[in-house]
Formats: structure tokens, sequence, C-alpha cells
């Protein structure tokens, strides 16, 4: 309309309405998790989103040329950042994951799922396309991907380890790597299980697996979130108990019931109903990173948008198979209804990044400056 600004009018307000709409309802589930009150969560929950929101509408104004430049420097600052963490940092709950700055708590880990994609999509992109099925097109990316998993998996911490990971496998699955070898890695994977099991998992990962394969062998102990959390979800029926209404979260009987189980709690008080939205929404959210990815003009675009997707889709389908006993509880939360700043910070920069992937196929593919 004439009486719109420009730049209004052409914010990407789609997916603006749709992490609006998730994260909206978010701050309503945390509310009841709290006993109907906005602290400790709802309220913070809302701040985060803002800023995080106006973050990505900054990052989606870099061109394409920038992001490109910056890849390989800002994966390398965040190499040495995981390096740290191993020497010096932050110890929470048993694991080391964090570089306390004083004003913030950094995990470098996080900004390393958009950036192996990004590194990734970069090495391909500069590749010739003929040599994309040859050992010179795999091993690097293996390289990429593999110094982060390695760092990430001693401080330990296996659910953020298999997103950087699946991300990386990702572009290179779409870059054109031939079939035979994610098969093959995919057999070798499977013969290496048992050691990995039993030699790199610490005890608390090895009983996760354990209480996944049999959740009812310790329903008192280990098993307990799993089976406080099909209770939680199982009770809330087709129309839920009714809002502020819910026993497992109110009582104590769920644990994490604002963070990793933010779903379960939702689910009791909102039932069938509540879940179906919360899955309509992402799944238009999934959509949109789709098409996005599919008509980015360059190869680039592609690759990135492509494994951006996928880290989106990680966080989604691993939280909501964990809170069903489908996989594994590998403290993975749910995108904007989880109680969160990291997780929530990682999926907006996917995001961002995604609207800068987006503005450019509108402007006619061109790279551009490096900024805008």
């Amino acid at each position: 309309m004439a009486f719109v600004p420009r730049p209004v009018a052409e914010l990407p307000w789609q997916i603006i309405f749709i992490t609006v709409a998730i994260a909206g309802f978010g701050v309503i589930v945390l509310y009841s998790a709290a006993g109907g009150s906005v602290s400790p969560w709802a309220g913070i929950h809302a701040l985060r989103f803002v800023v995080f929101l106006a973050m990505a509408l900054v990052i989606r104004l870099f061109s394409e040329n920038f992001v490109k430049w910056g890849t390989f420097p800002a994966y390398a600052v965040f190499a040495v950042l995981l390096l740290l963490v191993e020497l010096a940092g932050a110890v929470k709950g048993g694991s080391q994951r964090w570089i306390e700055l004083g004003f913030i708590r950094l995990q470098p880990s996080e900004f390393m799922k958009p950036l192996v994609v990004l590194a990734i999509a970069r090495f391909y992109e500069m590749l010739p396309i003929g040599q994309a099925r040859s050992w010179s097109a795999i091993w690097p990316p293996l390289v990429l991907i593999g110094v982060p998993w390695f760092l990430v998996m001693t401080q330990p911490d296996l659910g953020t380890s298999i997103a950087v990971m699946t991300g990386g496998v990702t572009v290179m699955f779409l870059a054109g790597v031939p079939l035979r070898l994610f098969i093959g890695a995919g057999l070798a994977g499977a013969a290496f299980v048992p050691f990995a099991f039993f030699f790199l998992l610490k005890e608390y990962q090895q009983n996760r697996v354990l209480i996944f394969l049999d959740p009812e062998s310790d329903p008192l102990g280990t098993g307990y979130h799993i089976s406080q959390s099909k209770i939680a979800i199982g009770s809330g029926g087709i129309g839920g108990k009714g809002y502020l209404q819910g026993s497992q979260s109110h009582l104590d009987y769920l644990p994490e019931g604002h963070t990793d189980f933010v779903f379960a709690t939702m689910a009791e008080e909102w039932g069938l109903i509540g879940g179906l939205f919360v899955i309509v929404m992402f799944a238009l959210l999934l959509r949109w990173s789709t098409v996005v990815s599919l008509n980015a003009p360059s190869r680039f675009g592609k690759l990135a948008g492509g494994g951006l997707t996928m880290v989106i889709f990680f966080y989604i389908a691993i939280n909501m198979l964990m809170v069903m006993g489908l996989a594994p509880v590998v403290g993975i939360p749910l995108p904007f209804l989880s109680y969160g700043g990291s997780s929530m910070m990682t999926i907006m920069i996917c995001i961002g990044l995604l609207m800068g992937i987006e503005r450019n196929t509108r402007q006619g593919g061109g790279g551009g400056r490096l900024l805008p």
C-alpha cells in the first residue's frame, strides 16, 4: 500500500508472524509453568525474543558477499574459543561449555551450528562442480565438521555435537557427495557405536540411552523424566486440562518443564489441539525455509539454506521425539517455546541468514557489496 514505507513493506512478514506466534505461545506456556507469574521465565523469554528478532532482521541486511567473506574467519575464531573452553571454561552441572566474560556467559558451540553449515557451503561453492565427487571434495568438509564435533563432545555435550554434525553432513549431501559414501559412513558408524557407548559417553549419557531402550526399567531414577513427560502428554487428552491447571508441572512432578520438556507442560494443559497448533506452526516455518533454499539463485545460498533448515529441523524433531520417549534425552530445547537464550539465539541466527538469502533472491541474486 502507498502509505506503508518501503522498508516496512519489504520486511519478511510471513516468517515474522510465524515466529511471533510460536514465541508468543511460549510466553503463555512459561507463564503457566511458573504458576501464573511473569517471572522468572515468561518475561525474560519475551524480552529475549524481541532482542533476537531484531538481531535476525539486522543479519538479514548482510549481503551474500559479506556472509561469504566472514565465514571462514568466524569459523576460525569460534574454533579457538571452543579450544579455550577446554582450557579455562566455566563448569556448570558437570559440563564445561561456557566462557565467563563477566557480563555474559558465552557458549561458543551454539555459534558453531550455523558456522559449520556456512563454512562447508562456502567450500563447495568455491570448488568446481566437476570435483564434487572426488576425495579432495570430501576430506576438507570432514575436517570442518570433525574439529568442532570433537571439541564439543569433550565438554561433554552430545546433543550439540550431533547438531553440528547433522548440519554439516546435510550440506555435503546437497553438494553432491556420492550416496555410497554416506551408506558406508553409516555402516562404519553403526560398527563404531559399541566403542562410543563404552569409551566415549559419560555414565549419565549411557544411562540416557539405556532408559530410552527401556524407560520403565527405572521409573523413579534415570527414567523419571520420560515417564513423567508421557504422563503429562497423555493426560492432556484432546482439549487439555485447562490453562493453569496442569498438575504434572505445577506439582513439580515434571522436571525441566520450562526448558527441555516444555512441550509436555503445554500438552497437559492444551491437549492435542495445542500440540497440533505448535506442529503446524513449525511446519510452516520449515516450509518457508525450504522454499527459500530451493529458490536461492546461488549455489552458496542453496547449500547454506538447506543446511540451516536442517539445523532448525533437528531442534524441533529431536525435542519432540525426546519428550515422547522416541529418542534419548540429549538436552535439545524446543525452539521459541523452551526457556533459554543460547538455543533461541542460534535459531534466530539461522532464520536471519535465511531471511538474507530470501532478500538476495528478491533483489535478483546479485551478491552486491560487502554491506548493504
